[in-house]
């Protein structure tokens, strides 16, 4: 039985507080304003409460109340006006306040790991690890491998920053239902130009995704191709330091080109097409470098990675291979790839993720992550894998947990253990 505070709209009172009652859960008190609810908090005997976005209900007080004391906030919304209010009070737990009570229970339920709140005045001790995601041309799946590991990383009690840093055109907004008009890293890397970029700066211009269990902050990127002049490597690269002291992670999508154009141009002033991707890169505590398994896609990366390895030949790299299928590899798909590589690059995948173009084009159909929309995915379960091995060890305690909560499914009829 959990003891929750109602400050809800009276419509939605009514349709919810006989399914409430009937759940087992017993109504602590009823408020109608932010002040009450404050009061509420500090008074104690509440662990959650059921709170409408509106301003006169949900503010920086109530927040600050709830965290002091012990009570959890589950949002509820009746619009995009009233989600971003409460995505930029720093709260993840929203729903629309039009949903059934099935799915206001499983919030209730759900086993919530505590996630620092990006604009807490609490900054990680020490510098947060830049993570970039890289991949040759022929469109390997840079930006889903990205997102998907921003969210999980998230999910581990981390905060995160995902940056779209890719010079050729940015992709994070639309494929998560971002506006892509926001300032996102441009203006991250117009107020780095001016020595003005600090973690409130980045609070104030960073994008909010909200979920459940893994929401993160998005830099989004240029929507114009044309500005990529905005992104000098001596931007990006304080932009990227600057993040990291604001967050426990940066996870980077970078451009696919490792020209370095000043080869080609008389000007070695000029501003340089590839620099967001090489500047990032050589920020990277971590480079996860994506290809595709069937012949062209495989022979595109085993020729990128070395120059990779030129580039970046002191940073820990781990392989990703991405839409693994025997239709386009042959019988065992999963050895096939590991072959190649040991014969070509004498490497190993850290990761195979296989094709599942159901889970992944319905994640991007809705503009949410493969943990929101298909939880299931084989992709997201080999990717989850990929994180508590690599890239976020010390969540091996929560890793456990999912697993009998049979949110990981292993891939075993995959040839993955």
């Amino acid at each position: 039985m959990t003891s929750i505070v109602l400050a809800l709209d009276s419509r939605v009172e009514d349709r919810l507080i006989a399914a409430l009652v009937t759940a087992g859960h017993r109504v602590h008190s009823r408020v109608q304003s932010a002040g009450e609810l404050v009061h509420v908090a500090e008074q104690g005997g509440a662990s959650v409460a059921l709170v409408s976005a509106s301003r006169s209900r949900l503010n920086e007080r109530v927040v600050a109340a709830s965290d002091a004391n012990g009570m959890r906030l589950i949002v509820l919304s009746a619009g995009e006006l009233e989600r971003r209010h409460a995505a930029a009070l720093g709260l993840y737990e929203v729903i629309d306040d039009g949903a059934p009570w099935d799915e206001i229970e499983r919030l209730l339920e759900a086993d919530v790991t505590e996630t620092a709140r990006i604009g807490d005045t609490v900054r990680p001790s020490e510098p947060g690890r830049v993570i970039t995601v890289w991949g040759p041309a022929g469109a390997p799946g840079r930006t889903t491998v990205a997102i998907n590991l921003a969210a999980e990383i998230a999910a581990c009690g981390k905060s995160v920053v995902l940056v779209d840093g890719d010079s050729y055109g940015g992709s994070i907004a639309p494929a998560l239902g971002l506006l892509d008009e926001a300032p996102g890293f441009a203006a991250a890397c117009r107020l780095a130009g001016a020595d003005s970029l600090t973690g409130l700066e980045l609070e104030r211009i960073a994008a909010h995704y909200n979920s459940t269990h893994g929401a993160f902050r998005v830099l989004t990127g240029i929507a114009r191709p044309s500005r990529w002049t905005e992104l000098s490597a001596d931007r990006v690269t304080t932009t990227l330091a600057t993040a990291a002291q604001w967050a426990d992670y940066v996870v980077v999508d970078t451009g696919f080109s490792l020209e370095s154009d000043e080869e080609i141009s008389s000007d070695l002033f000029a501003p340089r097409r590839n620099a967001s991707t090489l500047a990032a890169l050589r920020a990277s505590d971590h480079v996860v470098a994506v290809g595709l398994p069937d012949p062209i896609g495989m022979s595109r990366f085993v020729r990128a990675h070395v120059e990779l390895l030129e580039i970046v030949p002191d940073v820990a790299i781990s392989v990703v291979i991405n839409r693994v299928r025997a239709s386009a590899v042959g019988l065992n798909p999963f050895g096939q790839v590991t072959s190649t590589l040991a014969r070509f690059v004498g490497i190993a995948a850290a990761a195979q993720l296989p094709e599942d173009r159901v889970g992944v084009d319905g994640a991007l159909l809705n503009g949410r992550t493969l943990r929101d929309a298909a939880p299931k995915s084989p992709v997201r379960s080999a990717l989850i894998r990929f994180v508590h091995d690599a890239l976020v060890p010390e969540s091996t305690m929560r890793r456990r947990r999912e697993r009998r909560r049979g949110v990981l499914p292993l891939l075993r009829a995959s040839g993955q253990r």
